[in-house]
Order: structure tokens, then C-alpha cells, then sequence
């Protein structure tokens, strides 16, 4: 599902929400989550999941067309984690 469909789906589902409300809603939940995380703070949503943000180590990879040994710094990248409920119902566990 797209970001647009999503919207879409949301304008449809409400019956007071028109598309642009429904965007603004979708937009300012994304911000959200995006500037929580870009200040290290953790977002949970109850039988959905979890956004946190994890450090990666810096390390040595190989260029694979050269074969030169590349230095790759340390960083910090998004990770979700599912929740229980979420889990279950992509699962089909009943």
C-alpha cells in the first residue's frame, strides 16, 4: 500500500474526512514518528509496533568491482519491530 492509497482509503473509510484532511492527518502522523526518531526517542504503537533507532558500528567492507577495502563509519539507521497483535494477523494465528 502507497502513501496515497492509504489516504485514500482513510478519506473513504471516515465520512466527515475529505482527501486533503485525510492527507494532513497521514502527513502530520509520518512527521511525527520521523522527528521522534530523529531525536533518539523511541515510538510505540499498541498492536502495531515499534520505531526505534539502533546504532551500527563502523567496520571494513571490500568494494566488490575493485576489491579495495572500504572504511564504513559507524551510524544510525530506523528499525520497526512488529507488534504481537500485528504478528498474528499476517500470520493468520488464531
Amino acid at each position: 500500500m502507497t502513501k496515497s492509497e492509504l489516504i485514500e482509503r482513510l478519506s473513504l473509510s471516515a465520512d466527515v474526512l475529505n482527501k486533503k484532511d485525510a492527507e494532513v492527518i497521514v502527513n502530520t502522523i509520518f512527521d511525527s514518528i520521523g522527528d521522534a526518531l530523529a531525536q533518539g526517542d523511541r515510538v510505540e504503537i499498541r498492536g502495531f509496533g515499534s520505531f526505534t533507532v539502533r546504532q551500527r558500528d563502523a567496520r571494513e567492507a571490500r568494494n566488490p568491482k575493485s576489491g579495495e577495502i572500504v572504511s564504513i563509519p559507524s551510524k544510525k539507521t530506523p528499525f520497526f519491530k512488529t507488534g504481537k497483535e500485528l504478528r498474528h494477523r499476517v500470520n493468520c494465528i488464531d
